[in-house]
């Protein structure tokens, strides 16, 4: 039994801080956080316990993103800690994205001694009159959220959190300073939970409903299929099982900007992304197809801009996943996606959860590139969004993992950047908070153990991108990559299209990124390109480097994105 410390260094008896460690190691490797009063008794048992590493973020935001980009990539539980007040309240923008996008994460939220709740305690946020109460707070972005009162509650809330956490979005546990303290007591009546599955991820065999079924049975054999592949894929680690189902239907897939990774982009049967950000030949295909399947993949407005004709034109539209479309269906089947996409592959002929590389005998033999949205020639300084991506991706080794950030330098990632073979791509479109790439990549990489590309913008740096300082403190291996442009862009062109363009609210002084984070961390390798081999040479010396690197690459403000909104008949 591992021995506690009481706050004076004296040994003591085992927590219930200890006990919550120990039972989140059955779940994670780390967790992430910004340290304070009230969750101290919580890293104090971090450092007693060898199987979890508690790792501290320079912002609250940046330590739930850190868990958010860990559950995504890792497919386990991400995990964050924070103290009450300031601390508490700095984690709900981040929980607010997790909830939106479906994603694991456990919020461990320290509070006042309950005994000093509603009499004048420092950072009170017990409910009492005229204090903001933190448990209806926290529940508008939670699929739990409770406040643990006594010792003896613990297993059971922690058991209900973690559960409710897995099932796709946040669980925030509020605990009390004095509660974290006080000797463990576990209740012999709550479930024990050593093991749970992945969100969404069932290996039992459910037969497809009847109307999806007899929908499959009716399609002509040998007429057009398209499969829109969705976040849920990854969630449901689902990869598998949808290019077993893809193969079996001779489909042809599209991906939803959240879910470049779902299937892999080098395999001839791969046709580009749907949305804003998406390719321009999308809506022909789902209108000509006699089937589209939607999996895993609600379709959200960003997901199906210019696809509701096109999808209203297809005769079979069947969804599969534990989330309800956005859009009219003819049919679909709710719950375990892996389990349905087994069903779809058996029922056409496959094999269910068969792993098929691309290139593979029944593959399309070639592979044409993608069309691209075409947008205005731009005149002014620096590198230009294509080649710039189309660098990135020679770069990338088979199994690196990608995470983009909000903005123009995002959208231009998400239309044209290629995942490499096994590596996974993060983007957080469920709220769009800038400066989430860069905590989501350092818990990418803690949670993958490979290195992971962040490509943000500069604004989004100026929001989050100290977090780069965690990277160095850790020696994680992240390489960021920043689009200076100096503006808030996606802001600048909007003034553009939109407004009259005779003012800007949203372009910044010129400011010298890449010398000041080398001047901030001498030892973190730097580089500033202005010019595209200066960015292919910074790109290629990145490769040797074990830990972190930084690379700034100056670019131009009114380049326009391929974005559709900024666009004349993008879809045409």
């Amino acid at each position: 039994m591992n021995q506690g410390t009481e706050p004076n260094g004296e040994p003591g008896i085992r927590t219930v801080a200890d006990l919550v460690v120990e039972r989140l190691a059955a779940h994670t490797g780390h967790v992430f956080g910004v340290g304070g009063a009230n969750i101290e008794d919580l890293y104090d048992a971090l450092h007693r316990h060898p199987g979890v590493t508690g790792i501290v973020a320079k912002h609250e935001f940046g330590a739930a993103t850190m868990a958010d980009g860990y559950a995504r990539a890792a497919g386990r539980l991400g995990v964050v800690a924070a103290t009450s007040g300031g601390g508490a309240m700095n984690l709900l923008a981040a929980l607010a994205e997790s909830c939106d996008s479906r994603v694991p994460v456990l919020a461990l939220v320290g509070q006042p001694p309950t005994g000093l709740e509603g009499r004048g305690a420092f950072q009170d946020t017990s409910g009492a009159p005229g204090r903001i109460d933190a448990e209806q707070l926290f529940a508008q972005v939670a699929r739990y959220c409770v406040k643990v009162r006594r010792p003896e509650d613990i297993t059971v809330a922690l058991d209900r959190a973690i559960t409710a956490a897995l099932t796709g979005g946040p669980a925030i546990l509020l605990l009390p300073k004095d509660i974290q303290a006080a000797p463990a007591v576990e209740d012999a009546a709550s479930a024990t939970l050593e093991s749970a599955p992945t969100a969404g991820r069932s290996d039992d065999h459910r037969p497809l409903p009847d109307e999806v079924a007899t929908l499959l049975a009716e399609m002509p054999r040998g007429s057009a299929a398209v499969v829109i592949a969705g976040p849920g894929i990854a969630a449901a680690d689902a990869r598998a099982e949808l290019l077993a189902a893809v193969r079996a239907l001779d489909a042809t897939v599209l991906v939803t900007p959240d879910a470049k990774d779902a299937y892999p982009n080098s395999d001839p049967r791969f046709a580009g992304v749907v949305g804003v950000m998406g390719h321009p030949t999308a809506a022909r295909l789902v209108a000509e197809a006699e089937l589209c399947l939607l999996a895993g993949a609600p379709l959200s407005l960003t997901a199906r801009a210019g696809l509701d004709a096109a999808l209203a034109a297809c005769p079979r539209v069947l969804s599969l996943g534990s989330e309800p479309p956005y859009v009219p269906v003819h049919a679909e089947a709710r719950g375990p996606l892996a389990a349905a996409l087994r069903e779809v592959a058996s029922s056409i002929g496959g094999t269910p959860g068969a792993h098929l590389e691309p290139g593979s005998a029944d593959a399309q033999p070639d592979r044409l590139p993608l069309p691209e949205l075409t947008v205005p020639p731009a005149s002014g300084p620096g590198v230009r969004y294509r080649p710039a991506v189309a660098a990135i991706e020679a770069a990338l080794e088979p199994g690196t993992d990608v995470v983009a950030d909000a903005g123009n330098t995002g959208a231009a990632v998400v239309h044209h950047l290629g995942i490499p073979a096994d590596g996974r791509f993060l983007i957080a479109l469920g709220m769009g908070g800038m400066g989430y790439s860069f905590g989501a990549g350092i818990g990418c990489a803690l949670g993958r153990g490979r290195r992971t590309v962040v490509i943000a913008g500069d604004g989004a740096y100026f929001m989050h991108g100290h977090e780069v300082h965690t990277a160095v403190e850790y020696q994680v291996p992240v390489t960021f990559i920043v689009f200076n442009n100096n503006a808030h862009a996606m802001c600048v062109t909007r003034e553009q299209v939109f407004y009259s363009g005779a003012y800007s609210f949203n372009r910044f002084r010129a400011a010298e990124i890449g010398a000041g984070v080398a001047a901030l961390f001498p030892e973190l390798p730097v580089w500033t390109a202005r010019t595209l081999t200066e960015f292919e040479n910074a790109l290629d010396k990145t490769r040797a480097i074990p830990g972190p690197a930084f690379i700034e690459l100056q670019c131009d403000p009114d380049e326009i994105p391929p974005f559709a909104p900024f666009l004349k008949e993008p879809f045409a």
